[in-house]
């Protein structure tokens, strides 16, 4: 049986996410630029909105998502807690996922960041291809 969380609803570019990134609220403004990362992260990569944030997919299988709150953004790893993190950026102690908080005003570590988004990227590509 398969433990990938999947979205047979996830398209190239989904109106609804977009809606959400265009927000005037800079906290989303902030979210849009890291989410147009997770975009960029591979070919294969679909969205859509899930459980009201922007969520992004290898294929079919959600591996990220961005979401705007009152004092920070987070990035989210759907399989965070397998992912290296030599930053120790990621945050949470659930069974699979993690994220990464944002906090206006502070300074992000925006490399290793995307580097996170990359392996990300690359892990749920792996988990995809392997079946599991």
């Amino acid at each position: 049986m398969s433990t990938l969380f999947r979205f047979p609803s996830a398209v190239r570019r989904d109106a609804e996410v977009q809606a959400w990134l265009s927000g005037d609220d800079p906290l989303r403004q902030v979210a849009r630029s890291w989410f147009e990362r997770l975009r960029e992260s591979g070919p294969d990569v679909r969205e859509l909105m899930h459980d009201g944030h922007p969520t992004a997919c290898v294929e079919d299988v959600a591996f990220a998502y961005v979401d705007a709150f009152k004092a920070h953004v987070s990035v989210g790893f759907y399989e965070g807690a397998a992912l290296e993190d030599p930053a120790g950026l990621l945050e949470g102690g659930g069974k699979r996922m993690r994220h990464v908080k944002i906090h206006w005003g502070r300074p992000v570590a925006e490399a290793a960041l995307a580097d996170l988004i990359l392996a990300a990227h690359r892990d749920m590509r792996r988990r995809v291809d392997s079946g599991e």
